[in-house]
């Protein structure tokens, strides 16, 4: 499991200013829920001296992306538009006493969605500063302004780094030798060298011991017994069916079967389940169990 500090806990268990502001005159939206986080940013702001008085937000996304956007929205309250854009993603990492290198990402959505809000607010397109061609990571839409940007801004040396703050390299992994490429090229920029077998940055020191089978699959049932009451009243449940390698194979069942949010709900367990094991896992329907196993076989 990755460490997190009291104030990440505290923002995802007591989630602060979340829902969207009445009222609102500034919306900032970003991120995708096929992507795994996605993040809409409400707010409030004076329109005779632009200053934000209320600020809401609603995350789809794991524990570490809602306490990020929660502690956003208390930072930002009360500031003038101009100053709420000097927050920068690490402000937002610090406010909660730092995130684990993998969760880096989280802040960064924050930070897009704030400067999407006052764009907004202000009349203008905002744009991720994609460019014809620029598209470096397929699999989550990150361009090559954005990891340089990054490798910037936070002094990231490896692959491993740009992935944990931006999540480009974090699926298929084709796109690594063009984030190399990045990396020297701004590293050169500093008047470093690009070491490709570099530690990244604030990497753990205390190896973890990878799960047995057994403690996999208790940690998995812990995790969607805690899900059951809030499902369960809504008229749905989960029960889990079967354990293999990385992938967990579900049974939605009551409402939640065959329901038109049934996916999303399943993202969601996913993205808690990831949460608490420290690891990567697939969640899937036990229905495409022999689907699965015949591809499998063959």
């Amino acid at each position: 499991m990755w460490d997190y500090s009291e104030k990440v806990k505290d923002h995802f268990f007591n989630p602060k200013n979340a829902g969207a502001v009445a009222g609102a005159n500034a919306i900032g939206e970003v991120g995708s829920i096929s992507c795994g986080d996605a993040l809409r940013l409400t707010l409030k702001v004076n329109e005779e001296s632009e200053v934000i008085e209320d600020a809401g937000f609603q995350t789809f996304g794991c524990g570490s992306a809602i306490a990020s956007s929660s502690v956003l929205t208390e930072i930002i309250k009360g500031m003038t538009l101009d100053d709420a854009l000097k927050v920068s993603n690490q402000d937002i990492a610090n406010e909660l006493d730092g995130l684990p290198p993998e969760k880096m990402h989280c802040s960064v959505m924050g930070r897009e969605a704030l400067q999407a809000a006052v764009a907004n607010y202000r009349g203008e397109e905002w744009k991720d500063d994609h460019e014809e061609g620029a598209l470096i990571c397929k699999c989550f839409a990150i361009d090559a302004v954005m990891i340089e940007e990054m490798v910037w801004a936070n002094k990231l040396r490896t692959v491993e780094d740009v992935t944990n703050f931006t999540k480009a390299g974090g699926g298929c992994a084709a796109c690594h030798e063009d984030i190399e490429g990045i990396l020297e090229r701004v590293l050169k920029e500093r008047g470093e060298n690009f070491d490709p077998n570099a530690a990244p940055i604030e990497a753990v020191v205390m190896e973890k011991k990878p799960l047995t089978n057994l403690q996999r699959i208790k940690k998995i049932e812990e995790v969607l017994e805690s899900l059951r009451p809030q499902l369960m009243a809504d008229g749905g449940d989960v029960e889990l069916v079967e354990v293999v390698d990385n992938t967990a194979y579900v049974n939605m069942t009551g409402a939640c079967n065959g329901c038109q949010m049934a996916a999303m709900t399943i993202a969601g367990i996913q993205q808690r389940l990831m949460e608490v094991l420290g690891e990567f896992i697939r969640v899937i329907p036990a229905s495409q169990m022999p689907k699965v196993a015949v591809a499998a076989g063959g």
